[in-house]
């Protein structure tokens, strides 16, 4: 195929992206077929990665084929490993794959389809993609360092003390409110949780098993085969004499999660924390190219409009202006920070090549997109009545109520202001054919994001398979999928956690930095999984449901660190002599500033009732109700949400003077740099080659 032709055949590739998605955009108040989105993500997905990525490649970076990784140069057979690249790739993106690209656009939907749908597509093709393989890069070239680490040789030694401090803390947070979604989709869900609870024997297993010596094969047939058996078996443990064990309500999940998260951190990697990871990426990519295929076969109409009225910060599931908080709501699936200590841990020590940085940092950045884009689709497939009524934070109160009488008399009264708040009418009846059909007592109030992706995923399998009772199963392995999808980087984080915190108290005192000692081990995983513990209960008593005050903080915390990693990879490609492709990360480094900082300021000092979203007016507004008097339940849940918010206000206070400290530190490095007065030096490891193809 000659040069013109293949030119012709991208630019229409080009262009038909760009049609289709101003033709639904451009609609007005009429039904806007899904198929539209698909079209315009996997248009997205070529061109960048054939072009963009191709350019950062050989311009950017200039990856050296030639060039020994330090899975080569450091084999151990344990941690540094050459691996194919497509292995490597599998195990990436089911690191980075948390609940940002499933929670992160459900959330953003009440603003509407199109503005999560622009973000997405513009973040993580021009964003995101390059976060990942710059910071893979510069860990590859520097034998597999941290973050940290590399931020304190190529920056300087205080900065990176703050950088360490920083990702920590950070962490915290990110993990706490992954805990806190898996509790969302699970509480007072006996067939949800009995499924999720078995895939632990079932790792278990499968790790003594092949440790045993049994074939990966044989393996991997038994683990998935039992799993998708305990989806199918958990139909049967609701009215037996099981469903005690299995219906739990929130503080009771929480706590269950939390010592999940310890065990599975201190315990060997072969016994529990491999075979569950293994079994996440089966279902991980699966399904997602399951859903796909049903997305393309069923071409759901996107029933929420293109723009809501919400975009003005009114929103009842969570507070804040599209500007900027959809840029934070929808963390995973455009651009995170979360992905730089993957990029920076685990992924560096594999890759056999440094052009296989192409295929697996950018290329499963963009295949994530495709998920949240998904996961758009899924919520918007929804009627935006019953959307709301899942997720509006004032329909907590119905979901908390026990008595099936007292509900209902609750959910007539909560979703008839719903309805005239919202404007999209949903009735009780509705809600309750809703639960019927998936199997559940109750979805109103199900806030946090996970079992609205359910409902809209289920609803698509059920139209390809359709079938008595099978909506209820489909629904349960959405939720088993996501749980799966966002247990793994609960232990998979809090292990990389431990080590981070090992290496900061190490600095403090010598032996607890030794990740051989089982003590050490064992007191600092304690201290993370009780710190981001702490703050999952405290998101698990808070009468919004948490996901009001929490998330804000997950999208706040997770983009600053993407700040700090794209601080690291714009001072390494000035110290490379590459200032005039700075621009690559400079320009995302700044719209995440702009925006992140903006985010942080307004969910701290922000007033109520203008912006409706303030961490501290929120808790002058409740004091103030409590001097006014009330029943002795509105008085707990008010000083509850005094609580949160001062909370709140101090830590997200907290991340915002941290990474402006980095960011001014960066800044004055880089006027240094420019102007001759520091050398342009970089630490990378040794140069070694790879032996020629063929020699011995």
């Amino acid at each position: 195929m000659n040069k013109l032709v293949r030119l012709l055949i991208w630019i229409a590739v080009s262009l038909l992206g760009v049609v289709a998605l101003l033709v639904p955009a451009l609609k007005n108040n009429e039904p806007v077929n899904a198929l539209w989105l698909v079209v315009a993500g996997g248009c997205a997905f070529a061109v960048s990665y054939r072009f963009y990525s191709a350019w950062l490649a050989a311009k950017v970076l200039a990856f050296d084929d030639r060039r020994a990784t330090p899975a080569v140069t450091r084999a151990d057979g344990k941690d540094f490993v050459p691996t194919n690249k497509w292995v490597v790739f599998g195990h990436h993106f089911a690191a980075i794959a948390g609940p940002g690209p499933l929670v992160g656009p459900v959330l953003a939907a009440q603003f509407g389809w199109l503005p999560g749908t622009l973000w997405i597509l513009i973040g993580a093709t021009l964003g995101g993609g390059v976060h990942d393989a710059v910071v893979m890069f510069c860990s590859i070239r520097r034998d597999g360092k941290s973050l940290g680490q590399m931020f304190r040789e190529e920056v300087n030694p205080f900065l990176g003390l703050i950088a360490m401090i920083s990702v920590l803390v950070i962490m915290t947070i990110l993990l706490a409110v992954l805990g806190l979604v898996v509790v969302k989709a699970l509480a007072e869900s006996p067939w949800g949780l009995f499924t999720i609870a078995m895939t632990i024997p079932i790792a278990l297993v499968m790790g003594f098993w092949h440790k045993g010596g049994g074939s990966v094969r044989a393996v991997t047939i038994f683990g998935v085969g039992s799993l998708l058996l305990s989806v199918w078996g958990g139909k049967f443990i609701s009215g037996s004499g099981m469903e005690s064990w299995f219906r739990m309500n929130e503080v009771p999940l929480a706590w269950s999660i939390i010592i999940y998260g310890f065990v599975a951190a201190v315990l060997p990697v072969w016994m529990l924390l491999a075979p569950r990871d293994y079994l996440s990426t089966f279902m991980k990519i699966g399904t997602v190219g399951v859903l796909g295929v049903a997305i393309i076969l069923v071409m759901p109409t996107l029933e929420m409009p293109a723009v809501t009225k919400f975009i003005d910060g009114s929103g009842p599931v969570f507070t804040g202006a599209v500007f900027p908080f959809v840029f934070i709501t929808i963390a995973c699936g455009a651009i995170s920070g979360f992905h730089a200590l993957i990029s920076s841990g685990t992924t560096p020590k594999l890759l056999e090549r440094e052009k296989h940085i192409r295929a697996v940092g950018y290329g499963a950045m963009v295949t994530e997109m495709l998920v949240a884009l998904m996961a758009i689709i899924a919520a918007c497939s929804l009627t935006p009545g019953e959307y709301f009524a899942v997720n509006a934070g004032a329909t907590k109160a119905v979901a908390q109520i026990s008595n099936p009488v007292e509900r209902s008399a609750k959910a007539e009264t909560v979703l008839a202001q719903l309805s005239k708040d919202t404007g999209f009418p949903v009735t009780p009846a509705q809600m309750d054919k809703l639960a019927k059909d998936v199997g559940e007592e109750n979805m109103i109030g199900r806030v946090g994001g996970a079992p609205t992706f359910a409902l809209g995923m289920a609803r698509m399998f059920h139209r390809v398979l359709p079938g008595e009772g099978l909506m209820a199963l489909w629904y349960h392995f959405a939720i088993m999928f996501e749980a799966l999808f966002i247990l793994t980087t609960i232990d998979a984080g809090t292990r990389v956690g431990r080590f981070i915190l090992q290496d900061f108290l190490g600095g403090l005192w010598k032996p607890l930095g030794d990740t051989r000692s089982t003590a050490a081990s064992f007191f600092s995983t304690l201290l993370l999984v009780a710190a981001w513990g702490w703050f999952l209960l405290q998101g698990v008593a808070d009468p919004l449901g948490g996901i009001n005050s929490l998330w804000p903080l997950f999208g706040i915390a997770n983009q600053l660190l993407a700040v700090i990693a794209l601080c690291l990879g714009t001072t390494v490609l000035i110290k490379m002599g590459r200032k005039r492709y700075a621009w690559t990360t400079g320009v995302p480094l700044l719209f995440l500033t702009a925006v992140t900082f903006t985010a942080g300021i307004q969910k701290i000092f922000g007033t109520w009732p203008a912006g409706k979203f303030g961490f501290l007016d929120i808790a002058r507004d409740r004091a103030a109700k409590i001097a006014a008097g009330g029943t002795p339940k509105q008085l707990k849940d008010w000083q509850t949400e005094i609580n949160n918010n001062h909370l709140d206000a101090v830590v997200a206070g907290f991340f915002l003077v941290m990474v402006a400290i980095i960011l001014a530190g960066s800044i004055r490095e880089w006027l240094l740099l420019l102007q001759g007065r520091k050398p342009l030096t970089v630490r990378e490891s040794p140069y070694v080659s790879l032996p020629e193809p063929g020699a011995p």
